[in-house]
This record gives C-alpha cells, structure tokens and sequence, in this order.
C-alpha cells in the first residue's frame, strides 16, 4: 500500500525554494533514510511530510489513511527541551495527547500504550527520573518511546542520533529497525550517518537542493551517486583520524 506520493514536488519558505525535483513514493512498511549534506533540504522535506508545510510546486499525495493522529514524530531537539522538567514517564505519556482531541484525562488505554512503548525500548528504570537530569541517549529513547505512543502507521525521525556517541548511536538504529521489522510500522529518517543508512534502511532518498537518488538501498550502493558519497564520507572520516 503506497502511503506517500510526490510528483515533481518543491518546498521551502516563503517562496524560497529549498528542495526540488522531488519524486517518490514511500510505501507501507518500507524504512526510507534521507540522506544528504547540511542545507540540501531534509528537514524542510520532513515538515512537508508532515503537512507543516504546503508545497510550493508539484503534489504530495497520501494514501491508506496516512495523516495527523497516525504519525509519530521526532525532530531534531532544542536545549530548551532537553531541560523539559517532568518525568521520563510524563513525557512517554504525552505521545497519547495527539489521540485525546477533547477529552481532559487520559485513559486506562493512553497508559497501557506509554507502558508498552517504555517496555520496548528498556526505560523502566528511568520512569521516576526527572527528564533533563538524562544523558543524550536516554533523552532519545525516552523521546522514541513518546513518538510510538502516536505512531499508528509511521514514525518521521529527524537526525534522532544526533550528538550522540557511537555505540548510543549504534543501538538506536538496532533499535529503530526492530521496531520496522517487528512492528510493521513505516520509516522515515533524515540521517547523515551514511553507513548506518544503507545498513538499516530498505530505501534511500538522496538530496542535494534536489532529489539527486531515489531507489532500494541495493540500487543506492550500485550507483554513482551512492558510491561517490560513501567514498567521499570514508575519505572524510580518514582526515580526520589523521
């Protein structure tokens, strides 16, 4: 079941454009990393996805009830949030809010949901504890287990391993393609991990202002696009060790 559709699609900011030439499709179950330098457009796409914002060109089209209440979202934190103060459970919690509409309490059902999501990703021991005393990586994890409390049919990650160290790194992507494979539940992750992208992810969406590679991770590893940027990141890594 096709979910996402773009057709020649571009979005950006009042009238400025910061990605173009977008055409791909994202269907049920698929794990899509985008993928890209710094100012070629993922995060604005993301918002865009998100219906945040409205396209400047083209169409993006939804499919199988795709839309607001269905989707869990984790942008890119702000040192503001990270000091949020209530509890990691609190914060689990306020997932279910996007399912409340009017409704003043949650329910017997919003808690049994944070309670699952806690569970999954290992945080009942962090329950109790004030959310900004966290490290980098129990903040994320909390803040997953808070995305899935809404996820019905996607979770839309921004840079969640950002900051972060490698081996937190290493074991929230495990975790995020558990929850793709045991769950069913739809990926899409802006990431500038390129060798975790293309270990995880089933599909790659390459940007550079533009779509510049849509295609299976396969396709990605075979192509020019993909070899030149995998090349270019380990050269990169290379200097740096130097």
């Amino acid at each position: 079941m096709t979910l996402i559709t773009c057709r020649d699609a571009a979005f950006g900011y009042e009238g400025s454009t910061a990605v173009s030439g977008l055409n791909f499709e994202v269907r049920s179950g698929d794990y899509l990393c985008v993928v890209g330098e710094n100012g070629s457009g993922k995060s604005t796409l993301i918002k865009g996805l998100l219906r945040l914002k409205s396209p400047l060109a083209g169409s993006v089209s939804v499919g199988g009830g795709f839309g607001a209440g269905k989707i869990g979202y984790l942008p890119q934190q702000t040192a503001a949030q990270k000091d949020f103060p209530a509890s990691a459970y609190e914060v689990v919690l306020s997932g279910c809010l996007s399912a409340r509409g009017i409704l003043p309490f949650y329910s017997r059902k919003d808690k049994d949901t944070a309670r699952k999501n806690i569970e999954r990703l290992g945080i009942e021991p962090l329950c109790n504890r004030c959310y900004r005393e966290l490290s980098g990586g129990q903040q994320q994890r909390v803040l997953l287990a808070r995305a899935l409390c809404s996820a019905k049919m996607a979770l839309l990650l921004d840079e969640p391993v950002a900051g972060l160290d490698p081996l937190v790194t290493r074991e929230l992507y495990r975790l995020i393609k558990e929850i793709n494979r045991e769950t069913g539940l739809t990926i899409i992750m802006v990431s500038h991990d390129i060798h975790s992208a293309v270990k995880y992810a089933s599909h790659i969406l390459h940007l550079k202002t533009k779509q510049v590679f849509f295609g299976s991770t396969a396709e990605y590893l075979n192509s020019d696009v993909g070899r030149a940027f995998i090349g270019g990141h380990y050269q990169a890594e290379g200097d740096r060790d130097d």
